[in-house]
């Protein structure tokens, strides 16, 4: 036996409202993009675009783990931590890069971040680490000589 005329046509509205809810959903549930700071060529534009105006001063709370030579620029190993109250974000750049902005992670203040990743780098450079706290910027780096390039 077929299926009903009614049953088909409650089928395709079924569908289609569903087709329509999904169609709004990414918005709401994708991570947010500041495409500014991500096609920004110099590493003081990308902070500019990401965190305004803000003065940026070093701090030896956030711990920065790179190698000091990575055999491969396509894969460098980067880690972040730190045990400083109020972390709200951190943004890992590399200077010598064509986008210098790599990642940036929104933090909860109440978690204690602990960022484990790899990264590409064209050639030897600086790995800076920037973490937001409360409305001040505090900043780390390290140099990372790469004996291939991977970017490219």
């Amino acid at each position: 036996m077929g299926i009903s005329r009614r049953q088909f046509f409650r089928t395709i509205a079924g569908t289609l409202f569903s087709l329509s809810v999904i169609s709004f959903l990414p918005e709401r549930l994708l991570a947010g993009w500041n495409a500014g700071a991500f096609k920004a060529g110099k590493l003081e534009d990308a902070v500019r675009e990401l965190y305004g105006t803000l003065t940026v001063e070093d701090s030896p709370a956030i711990e920065l783990t790179v190698p000091e030579v990575a055999e491969d620029g396509a894969f460098v190993p980067v880690s972040v931590s730190s045990g400083m109250p109020g972390i709200t974000s951190i943004s890992i750049f590399s200077e010598t890069n064509f986008s210098p902005l790599v990642a940036s992670f929104d933090i909860l203040p109440r978690m204690r971040p602990n960022l484990s990743l790899r990264i590409r780098m064209a050639e030897t450079g600086k790995v800076v680490v920037i973490a937001k706290a409360g409305d001040r910027l505090y900043r780390v780096s390290k140099l990372v000589v790469v004996s291939v390039g991977g970017c490219g």
